[in-house]
């Protein structure tokens, strides 16, 4: 089996695609990040690809917000409720020179620091 990539080459992200899975009350962000991107895009060529972020972005947000039980494990994660937690302290002590954000990349698999 080889492996294929995520999302192939060349792929777009449909903005109605996006609007579709996203609950209502993104709506209206969405479509304010949506046309700010494409006027930015509309007057300078090179700010496609920043169009292109936008809804990458917004799609993965999307997904996100649309599986059953997000709305339940960000509130437990905003109140500290449904632990055991830790703090990142705890979690990943960064080396002299290092980030906490580098240390947790580290201990989570990646390459920072």
């Amino acid at each position: 089996m080889s492996a294929q990539p995520a999302e192939p080459h060349g792929v777009g992200y449909d903005p109605d695609d996006i609007l579709g899975r996203l609950p209502e009350r993104h709506h209206e962000q969405f479509m304010n990040d949506y046309r700010a991107a494409m006027v930015a895009a509309a007057h300078e060529t090179w700010r496609y690809r920043e169009l292109q972020q936008v809804l990458k972005r917004w799609h993965l947000r999307a997904v996100m917000y649309s599986r059953p039980g997000h709305d339940r494990r960000a509130e437990e994660a905003r109140t500290g409720a449904g632990g055991p937690w830790a703090p990142a302290e705890d979690v990943a002590t960064p080396l002299p020179g290092m980030t906490l954000a580098d240390a947790m990349t580290r201990r989570a698999g990646g390459q920072a620091g």
